[in-house]
């Protein structure tokens, strides 16, 4: 008896250690968080057989398909017009310094060869790995690459969906089992981190199916998701890799960034971000260009060049990033209101890209009149309302401004330093946005 309670006292002085390691990431894995917090802009591709419907990325919950029925869509996705060059050069284009895409969304649908599920790209009449193209064309371009993947699966019977908030109507009788499902996850993981070169980050969605809903005060998991093997797997295989989940939370040990959706950082106009904001991890926040993640046909509610350049402007202030998405065709296609407005923003880097990568958040938050974005020894002022008139900016960190200036065309500002407030009166201007550099110390 002694001997056996010796083991156990043992044993759970090996396990409480255990969960009391602390993830140290590797020092490939802080380069490269700096690197991501320099980037500011990135492209989000919500794409696969959900969009043949042309609904949304939801449609298999929202419309309350069957698992049977909705493996027929895999039967017809056949994106002829995919051009994994021409998307790649696209997200350059527009000034993107990475591209995060869905590599197996809600649907469970696989957009690459994986031994793990016959419901993926290779059995459908497409027959072509496409995350190995954009992988290949990205890596081409010098464009880095983050992966979705879903925690949640609305078609494995060994997802624990009896206890899932969503799912519920795909026709699934058998019985969830969490360890079954974890190996599932786990040799898919490996797939992707061992099959597609560097992999700059895995972008983790669908933990939120497992808690109460938004605005009850119990954010707690109904099943242990075994985050330290999923995240110590993936930063053992590549340590530079980020991870980051979509849980609305506070991060978790063993993250490597913090997202907010549809929302800046500390907002929540959304309703969807409860956490504060980290001091310690970059932060990045997605968004759409119409009102849908994936492919919707009837949506045409585009948000305007303005809007996307202000977003952007508004993230750099609080020092994230912005993650715009856009949802192709099913045929491979995209629209070109999507084109458009990513070429826009792409213009508009070309000449006030200075003032958005390689910045920091302003020492004062974004204000309804625009934003502030600092570098070393300059900060600069985004005004984004025509009508903004005097501008104030109080608790000013330098205690001298030695030029303030016009970053386009360098003309001379009127800013006045006196008792900490900068106080700024901007020339009259047909600019949609207009930014000020003072320059102090």
């Amino acid at each position: 008896m002694k001997r056996m309670l010796l083991s156990l006292m043992v044993a759970f002085v090996c396990v409480a250690a255990t969960a009391q390691t602390k993830y140290v990431p590797s020092a490939e894995n802080l380069k490269d968080r700096q690197w991501f917090t320099d980037a500011k802009f990135g492209l989000f591709i919500h794409w696969g057989p959900f969009s043949i419907p042309g609904s949304g990325e939801w449609v298999m919950n929202e419309r309350k398909i069957t698992v049977k029925n909705y493996t027929r869509l895999m039967d017809f996705f056949n994106p002829i017009d995919f051009n994994a060059q021409e998307w790649v050069s696209m997200a350059k284009n527009a000034g993107m310094k990475y591209i995060t895409l869905i590599t197996r969304h809600h649907d469970g649908f696989s957009m690459w060869d994986t031994k793990y599920s016959d419901f993926n790209i290779m059995n459908s009449p497409y027959k072509k790995d496409i995350v190995k193209m954009v992988a290949d064309e990205c890596h081409k371009q010098g464009v880095k690459l983050f992966l979705y993947y879903s925690l949640l699966d609305w078609r494995r019977e060994d997802y624990p969906h009896e206890t899932g908030r969503t799912g519920q109507y795909s026709g699934r009788t058998g019985k969830g089992d969490y360890a079954s499902y974890l190996q599932f996850m786990k040799n898919q993981l490996t797939e992707l981190l061992t099959k597609y070169g560097e992999i700059s980050g895995i972008w983790f969605d669908g933990h939120w199916d497992q808690t109460a809903p938004e605005g009850e005060k119990d954010r707690s998991s109904r099943i242990d998701w075994k985050y330290d093997e999923i995240y110590g797997l993936i930063h053992k295989l590549q340590p530079q890799c980020m991870i980051g989940n979509n849980h609305h939370l506070t991060p978790f040990d063993g993250e490597d960034f913090q997202m907010f959706e549809r929302d800046l950082p500390g907002e929540n106009k959304s309703g969807l971000s409860f956490q504060e904001a980290s001091n310690k991890l970059p932060l990045e926040t997605c968004e759409t260009i119409n009102g849908s993640w994936g492919f919707n046909i009837t949506d045409t509610s585009y948000k305007t060049p303005k809007q996307l350049i202000d977003y952007l402007v508004r993230a750099s202030g609080y020092g994230a990033n912005l993650l715009l998405n856009i949802g192709p065709m099913p045929n491979g296609d995209i629209q070109p209101e999507f084109k458009e407005r990513l070429a826009y923003m792409g213009k508009w880097l070309q000449t006030y890209g200075q003032t958005i990568y390689n910045t920091k958040g302003g020492y004062l938050r974004p204000q309804a009149w625009g934003a502030v974005t600092q570098s070393t020894n300059k900060m600069y002022v985004h005004v984004l309302k025509k009508d903004a008139g005097t501008i104030t900016l109080e608790n000013f960190p330098y205690k001298k401004i030695n030029k303030a200036y016009y970053f386009k065309g360098n003309g001379a500002v009127n800013a006045v330093l006196k008792n900490g407030t900068v106080t700024i009166t901007p020339n009259a201007s047909e600019e949609d946005d207009v930014v000020i550099v003072l320059e102090g110390a």
